[in-house]
């Protein structure tokens, strides 16, 4: 009996020393590497009028480069005030060119006939004071004679010179004050005309960047609301690398370091740049939820991938300061 009691005690003790292994093992070899996930922040584009989608040239899944075209939607309305602001300014700039501009030739010729008459009458009373002057003197006529013909003289003068500035007059334009409220108007129609085209660009947006398609929302023919989301795009620089690091080594975390990481079928020496760390600390996330990091405290960071990866994939990030 004395053997098979010492073979069951043997049984009992290794029992027990499986035991404490499976529960301390997980506890000592935790994982050196850090959990995280690939992160893309969604940029959904949206006309800001109300109407009918009238073309979309991407579909779901299409990689896009900066400045393409994403969709249009009915422009017709946004072109007629488009057309109507173009006029207004060919219209204000014709009012400030002609603010500029004498009278026209025809308008002109008048002012010289004028100019031409008083002349005229300025000779003809010239020439009646050097024939009554002679005779004044002689006592032919009388002193007052000589008044007169001196008086119908300086008139006639007074009226070559008033017709000569009226004709000077109607070739300077419009007052200064009338020019520069053409002028203003001008800078008004041209602002308004921005404004057209601008709205015009709102409803027939480009891509901003290098992106892919992530979803489209509305499609050729549909009634899309105001602010609407017609699609969403994922754009490149807009994909992250997150994962949380625990409280007591997030001092070696800096803005602008370099971390290396590895995900399932992914190349190897994939590394990212650390462009965000959370100042509040929190604790292990659901999404890396497991045994050995529940009561983990720990602080969220950010960090741009050299490469381009899915949203959604989880990651293992090497620690700073980790041996391979």
């Amino acid at each position: 009996m004395k053997p098979q009691r010492l073979l069951v005690g043997g049984l009992l003790l290794l029992a027990l020393i499986l035991i404490v292994v499976l529960w301390v093992a997980p506890r000592l070899s935790r994982s050196s590497t850090l959990s995280g996930y690939i992160e893309g922040e969604a940029l959904y584009l949206a006309a800001p009028v109300a109407g009918r989608v009238d073309q979309v040239f991407v579909q779901r899944g299409d990689q896009v480069s900066a400045g393409q075209r994403l969709f249009v939607v009915d422009p017709a309305q946004l072109k007629a005030q488009r057309d109507q602001a173009g006029a207004e300014v060919n219209t204000a700039q014709a009012q400030a060119a002609d603010a500029r501009k004498g009278q026209r030739p025809v308008e002109l010729a008048v002012f010289d006939a004028n100019v031409a008459a008083a002349e005229a009458t300025a000779r003809d009373a010239a020439s009646t004071l050097r024939r009554i002057r002679p005779l004044v003197q002689k006592g032919i006529y009388a002193k007052a004679r000589l008044d007169d013909a001196q008086a119908a003289y300086d008139a006639a003068q007074a009226q070559v010179a008033a017709a000569k500035r009226q004709r000077q007059a109607a070739a300077l334009g419009s007052r200064e004050d009338q020019i520069r409220a053409a002028d203003s108007r001008v800078r008004q129609a041209g602002a308004a005309l921005t404004a057209a085209d601008a709205r015009l660009a709102d409803i027939a947006p480009t891509a901003p960047g290098p992106a892919r398609v992530e979803d489209v929302f509305f499609q050729k023919g549909e009634w899309a609301p105001a602010n609407q989301p017609i699609l969403a795009l994922l754009p490149d620089d807009r994909i992250k690398l997150r994962f949380f690091v625990p409280e007591p080594a997030i001092s070696s975390y800096r803005l602008g370091a370099q971390v290396k990481f590895t995900c399932d079928g992914c190349q190897a020496g994939m590394s990212a740049q650390i462009t965000y760390v959370s100042p509040r600390p929190e604790f292990t996330p659901p999404v890396i939820y497991s045994r050995e990091v529940r009561d983990r405290l720990v602080y969220l960071v950010e960090a741009k991938p050299s490469v381009r990866l899915n949203p959604g994939q989880p990651v293992d990030v090497q620690p700073i300061g980790a041996v391979r």
